[in-house]
């Protein structure tokens, strides 16, 4: 059984920075690390991810400004988030699982998830 706990949210201002981690249990390697966020009354969509094989995708909207990082000595995965805008706010999801590109931003591709670290962004 994989545990998943993000650390690292809070508040902060239009333009600033936060760095988002998740303390894996199990071994990192074994699976592809996602990071997810859900705004209120919105859908959970994705955000990025890092592939077991070292490749990173982002969506379109974060492109450019986060930044996804994996440290397989400390078994975390990072969120480096910069020229944060108000629409990034939202409840920060790190999960873990087995993807294909064609599935890697449905939430059901993902089998463990964490509790969530709130991001918000306002002045």
């Amino acid at each position: 059984q994989v545990q998943l706990v993000e650390s690292g949210g809070g508040l902060v201002q239009p333009g600033g920075s936060l760095r988002l981690s998740c303390a894996v249990s199990g071994r990192i390697s074994d699976y592809d690390m996602a990071w997810f966020r859900q705004a209120p009354g919105k859908e959970r969509e994705f955000v990025a991810v890092f592939r077991r094989n070292n490749i990173k995708y982002y969506d379109d909207s974060v492109k450019g400004r986060f930044t996804i990082s994996r440290d397989r000595a400390k078994n975390t995965v990072d969120l480096q988030m910069n020229n944060l805008k108000a629409e990034d706010t939202g409840l920060y999801y790190c999960a873990a699982g087995s993807m294909i590109l064609s599935n890697m931003r449905r939430i059901e591709t993902y089998n463990y998830w964490g509790q969530g670290t709130q991001v918000t962004v306002s002045s």
